[in-house]
């Protein structure tokens, strides 16, 4: 395992899972960590969208179609939101550069209504994924996930969902950058 594969996560680090990570959750999976301390860790599946739309379960959102995505194994009866810009929601915690996570759920939806929030900068989630303390340390240092060095920005959220996991491999170059183009099941090669 290669030393640059571990490293200690902050808010708004990108995870990819490791090329051969066979957790059905997480096989190649684009993850922005959203909390990592003393609590354990949380974070969003920014490439596994669902068949639903907001509009399917927000009452009174329409016209908006605006995907859906599965946050994660946890609690997938739950809807959670992040955006990119200025703060604009009340409760909102930055974490990354102009990327907030949740707030008050009436308030985003009066400013996506009012358009003072684009929909296109906003993503939903059903479900998150979450660590308990010292869990997701414990994966890095397994080699099950892979720290991004750069930060989530607009561009990488809006790559294709089935391209993403790729692309953030060859943007590391060395290792990754072959690592990226293993199957995943290497028996079906």
């Amino acid at each position: 395992m290669s030393k640059d594969r571990i490293s200690t996560p902050k808010p708004g680090n990108i995870l990819l899972s490791e090329p051969f990570l066979q957790d059905s959750n997480f096989i190649r999976t684009v993850l922005l960590l959203c909390e990592h301390g003393d609590a354990g860790s949380v974070g969003f599946i920014l490439n596994k969208p669902t068949i639903l739309q907001i509009e399917d379960l927000v009452e009174g959102i329409a016209p908006y179609n605006r995907e859906v995505y599965l946050g994660g194994p946890v609690a997938q009866d739950t809807l959670h939101f992040i955006y990119f810009g200025n703060q604009v929601v009340k409760d909102s915690t930055l974490v990354g550069k102009d990327v907030w996570w949740g707030g008050d759920f009436n308030e985003l939806i009066q400013k996506i209504q009012d358009q003072s929030l684009p929909i296109n900068q906003v993503f939903f989630f059903l479900g998150y994924s979450g660590w308990e303390v010292g869990q997701l340390s414990q994966e890095l240092n397994e080699g099950a996930w892979i720290v991004y060095p750069d930060y989530l920005d607009e561009a990488i959220i809006h790559l294709s969902d089935a391209q993403i996991w790729k692309t953030l491999m060859r943007n590391m170059g060395g290792e990754f950058q072959f690592q990226a183009n293993y199957p995943i099941d290497p028996r079906l090669n």
